[in-house]
């Protein structure tokens, strides 16, 4: 009779054990696709949890296999335990993964007019991060409470447990801030996936949106992190929040000679030329005149930022272009004025000007007299010429 509490008993009870595990799970795949088969989720179902599902029945089947061959093995069945908890939160993590992708696969953001889609991918994406969290969270406790040392912990701490949230929350209180932001964030529709954004004096696009920090994707390819509280404390601009559809200005500076008549029809032939302008709205005002310039404001708009500034550059850089070809006058020059001094006639002398303010040495005639008189230069006597002075005088 064969002896199954061998060595060999073990090895044939694995095998066995694999063959099962692996014929159900084909029967597994099979009945699923045969009953949905004019769908196509369930062969996404079957290639996201196809790992972990194989992995599942694998460790149940070899762990069934090794209890009933070598009984009274407890560091085995301990073992055996801990990964089929591991292995279980992995299959339900795909399952719910697969659940929230196929949700989020219905709402496309890559169309026009996507801003229900783009708010609704943003909540399922936090949706999933957070069930990923509890996942892990409530498969890393019930391993811990495997181990007898650890429950009798869990006791004293659930004793405690009052000194123990208020001390997490003091040492966690930035963490757990960053948190709430985020959900606050994803539910209250602030921003959302693929928002155009100004933030920290930099325009770009909201790439992701965690728990805990927010991505901005930035014109130049660079990524700035910002906490999530930032997006609930601080003043920014959101320029999708509720369209899309944005107007923007294009200004130039030209000469006084410049036509506005004729930049308004070329303007029309400019917009008509390409397809990035959505039609809504195509202005051209003249809005400053002064210190030598006219300066002219285009308004055009798009149906989104991006759009939107490739359409001022291409509206500015065929203006430019039309300016220069066929209307040279319109250039902006800086005009000098020449005055030529007129010729000093001799014996003429150019009358003196006055201000209006009267004093004791400006203002009239005499005034100015007195000051000759104090301003004029002082002649120096020497002694022997005082000397001199003095015999004359006495004779």
């Amino acid at each position: 009779m064969f002896d199954w509490h061998s060595w060999l008993g073990l090895a044939v009870a694995v095998a066995i054990a694999l063959v099962a595990a692996l014929a159900v799970a084909v029967v597994t795949k099979l009945i699923v696709l045969a009953a949905t088969k004019r769908r196509e989720w369930p062969r996404a179902l079957t290639t996201k949890a196809r790992h972990p599902y194989r992995l599942l029945l694998v460790v149940i089947a070899v762990w069934v296999a090794i209890s009933l061959t070598i009984p009274g093995m407890a560091w085995v069945n301990h073992l055996f335990l801990i990964l089929l908890i591991a292995v279980g939160a992995w299959f339900v993590g795909a399952i719910v993964g697969f659940a929230i992708e196929l949700g989020m696969g219905r709402y496309r953001i890559d169309v026009p007019d996507n801003r229900v889609a783009r708010r609704i991918q943003t909540q399922l994406a936090i949706v999933r991060r957070l069930a990923y969290a509890v996942i892990v969270i409530v498969a890393a406790g019930s391993i811990l409470l495997t181990f007898p040392g650890v429950q009798a912990v869990g006791a004293s701490v659930l004793a405690s447990a009052g000194i123990v949230s208020i001390v997490a929350g003091l040492a966690a209180q930035s963490t757990l801030a960053n948190v709430f932001a985020g959900v606050q964030l994803a539910f209250s529709d602030a921003i959302r996936v693929d928002d155009v954004v100004i933030a920290e004096g930099e325009w770009g696009r909201i790439e992701e949106i965690t728990l805990t920090y927010v991505v901005v994707h930035i014109w130049d390819d660079r990524r700035m992190v910002l906490p999530s509280t930032y997006f609930t404390s601080t003043p920014f601009e959101n320029w999708t929040r509720s369209s899309s559809e944005l107007l923007g200005s294009i200004e130039i500076d030209l000469d006084w000679r410049v036509s506005p008549a004729a930049m308004r029809v070329e303007l029309e032939k400019i917009l008509a030329r390409t397809t990035i302008w959505d039609g809504r709205a195509s202005v051209l005002q003249v809005t400053d005149a002064t210190a030598g310039f006219v300066r002219v404001r285009i308004l055009v708009t798009a149906v989104d930022a991006p759009t939107l500034f490739d359409l001022r550059c291409f509206v500015r850089e065929e203006m430019v272009e039309w300016l220069q070809a066929q209307d040279p006058g319109a250039i902006p020059r800086t005009r000098v004025q020449m005055v030529e001094e007129l010729p000093r006639k001799k014996g003429v002398v150019a009358e003196k000007t006055h201000t209006d303010q009267v004093g004791l040495f400006t203002g009239s005639p005499e005034a100015e007299e007195r000051a000759t008189q104090l301003t004029s230069a002082i002649p120096v006597i020497d002694d022997a010429s005082a000397a001199r002075d003095r015999e004359l005088r006495l004779r």
